[in-house]
């Protein structure tokens, strides 16, 4: 259902984040601040980095469930011109099979 270039994009977009977090984490660690500073500013970075998360998984989420009906509509209106067909062959049958008695 997903192309290439979509699951790419996340996978690029999760590469980042995820570089984003640990960059930040190693600058906080070097810098000169207290320890208690420190633990403060990767606690506040790391309900921000899990936030961001829970945001990108609600958009795939709500895409995933976009695909999925989009996925049950077009099967539904496959199973219903498949019966159509096979309704109207039937009724060709017995037409015929009625002619030919």
């Amino acid at each position: 259902m997903a192309d290439n270039g979509n699951g790419h994009f996340w996978d690029s977009l999760l590469t980042f984040m995820a570089g984003a977090a640990t960059g930040f984490i190693v600058g906080i660690l070097f810098a000169p601040a207290s320890g208690q500073e420190t633990r403060r500013k990767i606690k506040d970075q790391a309900a921000k980095t899990g936030e961001a998360a829970k945001e990108s998984y609600e958009k795939i989420a709500k895409e995933a469930e976009k695909g999925i009906r989009l996925v049950k509509e077009k099967t539904g209106e496959s199973v219903d011109a498949i019966r159509d067909f096979i309704e109207k062959k039937r009724e060709e049958f017995k037409t015929k099979a009625e002619e030919e008695k």
